[in-house]
Parts: structure tokens; sequence; C-alpha cells
């Protein structure tokens, strides 16, 4: 089963559970998928779909800081709750070792040395670690490998 068909299945068994804050979250990324099916032409597979889901969750957490930050802690509630249903649907994130390992592996593999290697290590890393890491420690693993 595709990641797509289990969302809409779990649209399906929100709707028949009556579970309004759940059937919303999916609502919403549902539709951002279709948004980006429409807009690119395509149909989007499971790393697509995921790659969405990240999106949407980084909106979400960055709505949370701003809200904490303005006293709205019920606003910010709501969105925590999205992140949760959304994580659901996420690969299990990579422990730093793993991470590491994938880095140093691809290092090895592509034989990069320099800073100047950066962009084709990262190009080997990303179709790999999406979604299993954040890119943003891939990045700066990547650095300190190069640098060294």
């Amino acid at each position: 089963m595709t990641l797509k068909a289990r969302i809409t299945e779990d649209m399906k068994t929100a709707m028949k559970a009556k579970d309004a804050g759940r059937l919303g979250a999916i609502r919403l990324l549902l539709a951002a998928i279709k948004q980006k099916e429409v807009d690119e032409r395509v149909e989007l597979d499971d790393a697509a779909v995921t790659a969405v889901i990240e999106k949407l969750t980084k909106q979400r957490k960055d709505s949370v800081s701003q809200y904490e930050a303005a006293g709205r802690q019920d606003l910010a509630d709501a969105e925590k709750a999205e992140i949760a249903i959304l994580a659901a649907y996420l690969p299990e994130k990579m422990s730093s070792a793993e991470t590491a390992a994938a880095v140093a592996a691809a290092v090895a593999e592509t034989g990069a040395k320099g800073q100047a290697d950066m962009g084709k290590l990262m190009a080997v890393l990303k179709p790999r670690l999406a979604g299993k890491a954040d890119m943003g420690e891939v990045s700066k693993l990547v650095k300190s490998a190069l640098a060294g």
C-alpha cells in the first residue's frame, strides 16, 4: 500500500470515528498532496509525499514557536496535535550515529575531498536520507567531514 493510499484510508477511518481534529489534519495533508500533483502534473510517489509531509510539519513547528511567543498556548497546542498526526506518516528518524555512518559511507563512495565537493556529496545523500534524518544536521556532518 502506498503512503498516499494509507493516508486516504486513515481519512475514511477518521470520518467514521467522527474524529474532527485528525480528520482536519489529514484533509489538509491530502489537499497539499493534491495541489503538488496538480502543479507538477504527476502522481506523487512515497518520497515526494514524505517531502510534502515534512514541509507541512516544518510549517507547523514555525507556527508553534510564533504562537508561544505571542502567548497563545491554545493555538500552539492545536498545531502540536497536527504535528503528531503528520509525524505518524514519516519514516522513523535515524540516530546521530547512523546519520554519521551514512555520511562517512557517502564520502568514501564519492571520493569527496574538500568543500568544493559538498554539492556532489549532498546530491548523493539527499535521496538516501530524505525523511529519515534532519538535513540540517546532515549538512553540518558533511561540512565537518570535508573540513577534516
